[in-house]
């Protein structure tokens, strides 16, 4: 399994997404997901299924010291007044006393991010999260936290796949010392639809899916967190570790990005940065 450190914590680079899983099938899906191998697990407040989460983890017999564990403090509740009592309702659901990761979901602008950023390394200082991040900030946003507020915040979760690039928020992890995590990292299955892709998919005996994890985690500083709820494609999204694809591959998935290839900007989203 490829890993990598950040703040002197490893994190294992494929991980296991739960938007849209729910009551036992996502039990299942999860239980089966650790069974594969899978140690890294990725959930969220506004998913609505940490308490699912919590009990898979619960029977697993994969030690919790294992597992890197990620949720997400949802909108309402990122300000001092709240947040660290929704993280305490996070951790009883999750029946846990950590999260690996813990990330602002969306930004709020209507709580500075000042006083969000308190609340989240107050967590951090009690021992409730090992590591702090957001998610959807853009890089001004990153800049804000970063470097105006010196907060050390060592993740943004965005939306990355082949048909969207992320290059400005890439370029910023990378020069200080983050990651980030890919939602929606086969495009919702779009991936599959590419003549490109299955062209590469095929010289390699793997999938259009798979070749697109592969090409994600080859990057560095980028981790991946697929959804699937059925056998066969959490085996599959796993199975990615005994092939590498050349440089003239990646070069061509790199290509494929477009500038209508973002699936997921509602209407709280910030303005998102432009490719450079």
């Amino acid at each position: 399994m490829m890993r990598f450190k950040v703040q002197d914590i490893c994190v294992p680079a494929l991980g296991f997404g739960t938007w849209r899983l729910r009551d036992q099938v996502c039990i299942d899906s999860v239980t089966l997901a650790l069974e594969t191998g899978y140690r890294h697990i990725d959930t969220a407040q506004a998913y609505g299924n940490e308490a699912e989460i919590g009990t898979a983890l619960a029977k697993s017999h994969v030690p919790r010291a294992d597992i890197f564990l990620t949720t997400k403090v949802d909108m309402p509740n990122v300000g001092e007044a709240t947040l660290a009592s929704s993280v305490t309702e996070s951790l009883r659901k999750l029946q846990t006393p950590y999260v690996d990761l813990l990330l602002i979901h969306w930004p709020v602008k209507e709580v500075p991010f000042a006083e969000q950023m308190r609340a989240l390394e107050a967590v951090q200082k009690a021992g409730q999260a090992r590591l702090i991040g957001v998610s959807n900030f853009t890089v001004a946003q990153l800049r804000e936290v970063r470097d105006n507020l010196g907060v050390k915040i060592a993740n943004n979760q965005v939306e990355y796949h082949p048909y969207l690039s992320q290059k400005p928020v890439l370029d910023f992890v990378r020069e200080h010392e983050m990651f980030l995590t890919a939602y929606c990292p086969l495009a919702r299955g779009k991936v599959n639809e590419s003549a490109a892709l299955t062209e590469i998919a095929a010289r390699y005996h793997k999938n259009p899916g798979q070749v697109t994890l592969r090409w994600l985690l080859q990057q560095g500083n980028v981790a991946a967190i697929p959804k699937a709820a059925t056998p066969k494609h959490i085996e599959d999204n796993f199975n990615i570790s005994d092939f590498t694809l050349s440089d003239d591959d990646m070069k061509t998935i790199h290509g494929l990005a477009r500038s209508d290839g973002r699936m997921i900007s509602p209407d709280w989203a910030p303005l998102w940065d432009k490719a450079a």
